[in-house]
């Protein structure tokens, strides 16, 4: 194990100590789902992952269990809506677009969570801690002058969007599954399990013959996320149609 691993671990158990000791919740970062496999693989006590939506990547640990503490977590998480001030000579932003915005005013990466993009709009999840300073100071997004405000709720229209799609495969290995999903080889999809790649529900997977389960989300790192829905029928040839949801 890293070096960076030991001591990303070690400072999770820490905060995990700290929750137990003074009877709080106590809260991390954000963590990207190879960090956010290690505290789930590594570090003993409470916690739950959240990142302001249902489905966010990004996630920070909240420390402590509710029933014992006996209230509810209030998690440290702002939303800014980042919007063009003038949107018919908006440049087309994108992801990177909005993240090199806001990296730029010196705001670490672990302070930030999801980006979410919606005609042109960024919606930024971080912490909130940094909120005011991104809501006062995020100024321009590439060559477009933008305006930006926290909102405290996230509009339906805004969440993220999935698509159905029918997939035939020979069985519910994960490697199969994955190469149905994205259309790659058998070959290229067991790639990515040796290049660390493949979670699923945000633990690292590098077990390519892994039956997948009804419900499990499977993110792949460089293509996106989908969830398995379930095996609809076997087809005359044996082969299984099932149904996924990619996001």
């Amino acid at each position: 194990m890293e070096k960076e691993e030991l001591i990303l671990i070690k400072r999770l158990q820490e905060l995990s100590d700290r929750s137990y000791n003074r009877g709080i919740f106590v809260y991390s970062d954000f963590l990207n789902m190879y960090e956010q496999d290690l505290l789930l693989s590594e570090v003993k006590g409470d916690f739950i992952l959240f990142g302001g939506t249902d489905s966010a990547e990004r996630q920070l640990a909240c420390f402590g269990n509710e029933n014992e503490l006996g209230y509810s977590p209030t998690y440290p998480i702002s939303c800014i809506l980042v919007s063009p001030l003038m949107q018919k000579f908006a440049d087309d932003l994108t992801h990177r677009d909005f993240l090199g915005s806001v990296m730029g005013l010196g705001i670490k990466r672990e302070t930030l969570g999801d980006i979410i993009i919606k005609e042109n709009e960024g919606y930024i999840f971080c912490l909130d801690t940094v909120a005011e300073y991104i809501a006062d100071n995020l100024k321009k997004v590439r060559h477009t002058s933008v305006k930006c405000s926290k909102i405290n709720t996230l509009p339906e229209s805004v969440n993220p969007e999935y698509t159905e799609k029918i997939i035939v495969v020979a069985s519910q290995r994960l490697d199969a599954v994955i190469g149905a999903v994205y259309n790659i080889s058998r070959n290229e999809s067991n790639s990515l399990f040796t290049s660390k790649r493949v979670f699923i529900n945000n633990k690292l997977t590098e077990n390519n013959s892994h039956k997948i389960k009804d419900g499990d989300i499977i993110s792949v790192r460089g293509f996106g996320r989908f969830k398995w829905c379930g095996m609809l029928q076997e087809t005359r040839k044996g082969k299984l149609r099932a149904k996924v949801e990619v996001f």
